[in-house]
């Protein structure tokens, strides 16, 4: 459909001179793409600055030579031609042409063409162009990559499909020639006579010289070293190049215009050269057909090293497949020798009996090595002797018992006492096994040697090392076994005489218990009545009291004699009450306990003693307590020595407190807490042993004998109760757990 055609006279006045502004045309100059207009005959009559910037001169030089600079060439005759194109249908037209600006640079536009028409049927073609010039690069790029992974992918293919070096050369140089579109392209291999070899060629069908495989170049020291470190060489001219005169004159013969060698390297090894001739005109290599030529090279040096790996692989096999024999007897041989190893270490283990362990060693290791004798020795190292104490021998003379003074082998048991095996041969034959070979290894742990090993077998006989490893580790299990077999001992003699010292100490325990028990009770009996005769003789027990007098002194007296008689008496009772509790035959009567009187008639007793050192004794109990059925006695024991402690542990201000709780089940809890102290958390496992005082807890240095938890704990256990103590944040607390009734414990036993 034909283009309306807008009137122009507004625009362009009649007369006006060429890009002379009237005020309606500015507005093309805030278009960002460039616009031209030409007339009817061609000429340019009005630029933008948009297209002066592009173009790179300015208006009045465009509009002078009309655009010649710009357009020319073939560029010229097809925007010519759209142009007519125009006019003759009065449709807009659309070419890409390429242009050069003022810098020489080269740009590709994309031009469309509009036609106008003035009022006087004069015609206008306006000019929009856009810069194509980055798309096109852009576009040529991609192809350039496309065709430059289609090499290499083709390439790749050949390599994954074969590993032979001449048909990875010989399919890898033509795919190059055909991306390259040369005559020749040759793979030379180097030598090390500084020539190269070709070993694959690739040659266009065109009629041109053959290349020969005999065909060599002789390179130079220097130029060699440059290939190796990665330098390649690009020739556009030969006639123009700087090539040595021989390889000139080969290049010559073989009819190259244009050249490129590039190397191909692994590692540090130059493996050959890609050479690349065009033979029919002087060429200029794009670098993007350079890069493609290296990335070949690498292609190829990586497949040339992988198909000299798999060479070598080939071979190696070759060698492991004869390996594998001899690899298999190790592998049976070492599986033998570690069930032997097995086998020996676990009778060894469960063995306490040192002759057994070395028996069992001797005979498994002459069976295993097929040796014709071993025996071990065990040594007396304050002596200086080693004794045979066990030997296995299918052909030798015996030698079990014999006794070796250490000082007359030196050279032997230098070694063996130092840790170390060895094994040699006879120089002379001896006496009585002739020319032998003999492998002697000690018996040693941690803790020192204890005594050795020895295999003996044929003169040409050399032990390897499997099985020096497994004498090395039999002799290793014999020395656990026969420390573990000697700690035993001891341990086990250890035991009785420890049992025989507890028994001595229970016993002088209990007969000095009895025996002091007599006299103390009479010396409770004469103080008793001394007290009565005190108070008969002064019928004053008020002036007992008065400082300073006589008879406040024979009251004091008095009174410390009675309290040591009872401290006595109570240490005797704790001594005899926990030999019996030790014996379990101490007297259990179980009984009814209304929990709620029963402590507060404990912690009564204790009031007055509190209240004297400025301590609160406060008792905690719930509303409703369960009856106790459980022994009396034994409970007031357990308290009693509980408030002791805390009276006499919790410093002035401080509070003691009682509490008991039912848990809801078959249980009651009752703790006795006192603050302002606390036991260090490393001395808690120990307080309920005998005689045991925690160090620096007793201030007031009041003395005690370490028995009264050790009794509370005996008590309890006696009557199916537990005890835990917590002791943090400067509180202690005992807690004891007893069942309600000790008829359910002994039916849960």
């Amino acid at each position: 459909m034909a283009q309306e055609l807008y009137p122009v006279t507004s625009i362009f006045p009649p007369n006006a001179v060429p890009n002379t502004l009237p005020t309606p045309l500015s507005i093309l100059n805030a278009i960002a793409d460039p616009i031209l207009v030409k007339d009817h005959a061609g000429h340019w009559v009005y630029v933008n600055d948009a297209c002066c910037h592009l173009l790179g001169c300015s208006a009045a030089d465009l509009l002078a030579d009309s655009g010649q600079r710009a357009w020319q060439g073939d560029n010229f005759l097809e925007l010519q031609t759209a142009q007519q194109q125009a006019i003759a249908t009065g449709l807009t037209q659309e070419e890409e042409l390429s242009v050069q600006d003022s810098a020489g640079q080269t740009r590709t536009l994309a031009v469309k063409i509009s036609l106008l028409r003035g009022e006087n049927k004069q015609l206008f073609l306006i000019h929009t162009l856009r810069d194509m010039t980055r798309r096109v690069e852009a576009e040529q790029q991609l192809q350039r990559q496309s065709r430059r992974e289609r090499l290499l992918g083709a390439i790749a293919k050949h390599l994954l499909q074969s590993l032979s070096p001449e048909h990875i050369l010989g399919r890898s140089m033509e795919e190059l020639r055909r991306f390259l579109d040369v005559d020749r392209v040759l793979f030379y291999s180097c030598r090390p006579e500084h020539t190269g070899v070709v070993a694959e060629a690739a040659i266009a069908e065109r009629r041109i010289l053959k290349v020969e495989t005999t065909h060599a170049l002789t390179f130079q020291a220097e130029e060699l070293d440059q290939f190796r470190q990665g330098e390649l060489k690009v020739v556009e001219q030969l006639e123009v190049s700087e090539f040595a005169s021989a390889q000139h004159e080969i290049l010559r013969g073989l009819n190259v215009q244009a050249y490129v060698a590039i190397p191909v390297i692994q590692g540090a090894a130059l493996l050959g050269l890609i050479c690349v001739h065009d033979c029919r005109r002087s060429r200029t290599w794009l670098p993007w057909e350079i890069e493609a030529l290296k990335d070949v090279a690498t292609q190829i040096g990586s497949a040339i090293a992988q198909a000299d790996l798999y060479g070598q692989v080939r071979q190696l096999n070759s060698e492991l497949e004869s390996q594998v024999a001899h690899r298999t007897k190790q592998l049976q041989q070492a599986l033998d020798f570690e069930a032997t190893l097995k086998r020996i270490t676990d009778r060894v283990r469960d063995s306490l009996d040192e002759t057994q362990i070395l028996q069992t060693a001797v005979e498994e290791l002459t069976g295993a090595l097929g040796a014709r004798g071993s025996n071990t020795a065990l040594y007396d190292l304050e002596q200086e002797i080693s004794t045979i104490f066990y030997e296995h021998n299918q052909s030798l003379p015996s030698a079990q018992g014999k006794v070796a003074q250490m000082k007359a082998f030196p050279e032997v048991y230098h070694q063996l006492l130092a840790g170390q095996y060895f094994q040699f041969c006879s120089i002379k034959p001896h006496p009585n096994r002739g020319y032998v070979s003999m492998l002697a290894c000690p018996i040693r742990d941690d803790r020192g040697v204890l005594g050795d090993l020895w295999l003996i077998n044929a003169e040409d006989y050399g032990f390897e090392d499997p099985e020096i490893r497994l004498v090395q580790q039999v002799a290793n299990q014999c020395a656990i076994a026969i420390r573990q077999a000697r700690l035993y001992q001891e341990s086990q003699a250890q035991v009785k005489e420890l049992e025989r010292l507890n028994h001595l100490k229970d016993d002088f325990l209990s007969t000095v218990s009895h025996e002091l028990r007599t006299p103390v009770t009479s010396m409770r009996v004469a103080l008793q009545l001394l007290g009565v005769t005190l108070n008969q003789e002064f019928d004053l027990n008020s002036e007992l009291l008065k400082p300073k007098t006589s008879q406040n002194r024979l009251a004091r007296y008095y009174q410390v004699l009675k309290e040591e008689c009872e401290r006595e008496i109570s240490l005797i009772n704790d001594l005899l009450d926990l030999q019996r509790l030790d014996g379990g035959n101490h007297p259990i009567n179980p009984q009814s306990i209304d929990i709620e009187s029963w402590l507060k008639g404990i912690a009564n007793t204790f009031q007055e003693r509190a209240q004297s050192r400025t301590q609160s004794l406060m008792i905690e109990l719930p509303e409703t307590l369960p009856r106790l059925i459980s022994d009396q006695a034994s409970l007031e024991r357990v308290f009693a020595e509980l408030l002791n402690n805390a009276c006499k542990y919790t410093p002035p201000g401080e509070r003691i407190t009682v509490a008991a709780i039912a848990t809801g089940g078959e249980e009651l809890k009752i703790t006795v807490a006192n603050t302002g102290v606390e036991i260090p958390a490393a001395e808690l496992p120990r307080i309920f042993d005998k005689f045991y005082r925690v160090p620096s807890t007793d201030p007031w240095k009041q003395g005690g004998t370490g028995l009264g938890l050790a009794l509370v704990q005996k008590l309890l256990m006696h009557i199916g109760g537990e005890i835990e103590v917590t002791s943090k944040a400067k509180k202690t607390s005992f807690t004891v757990t007893l069942p309600l009734s000790m008829w359910t414990v002994g039916n849960r036993e």
